[in-house]
């Protein structure tokens, strides 16, 4: 990763992971549960919510072993303590959701910036493709994140809306959903089944969505 990259990736990233945790405890807080708060983890500060393993030392290991072709990494996970919401298992959804949706907003912004600043004539090549970055970077996250699989958010979402038999037995996967995870990750499923047609739906919405702006780029 050159320097160049990281300084077009960095901005992106940080305010991608940090409103996407801080949404979790924004979110968390509203429907009745206060644990984040009284840590100081609802905040924008990236380095309130920053792992050092999960978000510096493993994408970096992964994308020098892998020249590139893959990189993952993670934030520390905000704390909620689901029995402390007012419904528990529908409250959970919304809260769940949040971090995602986070995400989506966040590559509508970037995209929104990118057609202003084409449209005021700012063509400068590392802000628009900073920009480009930061959609790319956010459509990920939103579609990884929602994988149903805890203790990723579309995880915690599936056992919202499950029964509560069903939801008993996926929630019993999440001691080993990271490595579940990891391994579907590594041998393309996840890409394949999921990440692939999740993202170019994402990208076919944010068109729709940025539509009226895209306008002012021409």
């Amino acid at each position: 990763m050159d320097i160049q990259s990281i300084a077009l990736y960095a901005l992106p990233v940080l305010f991608a992971i940090t409103v996407h945790e801080a949404a979790h405890g924004y979110a968390a807080r509203h429907f009745g549960d206060n644990t984040a708060w009284s840590m100081g983890r609802v905040t924008l500060n990236p380095l309130k919510h920053i792992d050092p393993v999960g978000t510096i030392v493993m994408p970096l290991l992964l994308y020098f072993m892998t020249s590139g072709a893959f990189v993952f990494g993670y934030a520390k996970p905000v704390p909620v303590r689901f029995g402390n919401l007012r419904n528990p298992k529908r409250d959970m959804i919304w809260v769940a959701l949040a971090g995602p949706g986070a995400n989506l907003a966040q590559a509508w912004i970037w995209g929104a910036l990118l057609y202003l600043m084409v449209g005021a004539g700012i063509t400068e090549p590392f802000f628009i493709e900073m920009c480009q970055a930061g959609m790319r970077v956010n459509t990920v996250m939103f579609a990884f994140n929602l994988f149903p699989l805890p203790p990723l958010d579309g995880g915690r979402i599936l056992v919202g809306l499950l029964p509560y038999r069903q939801a008993e037995m996926v929630s019993r996967l999440e001691p080993w959903g990271f490595f579940i995870v990891m391994a579907l990750v590594l041998s393309g499923i996840v890409s394949r089944i999921w990440l692939r047609p999740v993202m170019a739906l994402t990208d076919d919405l944010l068109g729709l969505l940025l539509l009226p702006l895209s306008w002012l780029a021409h």
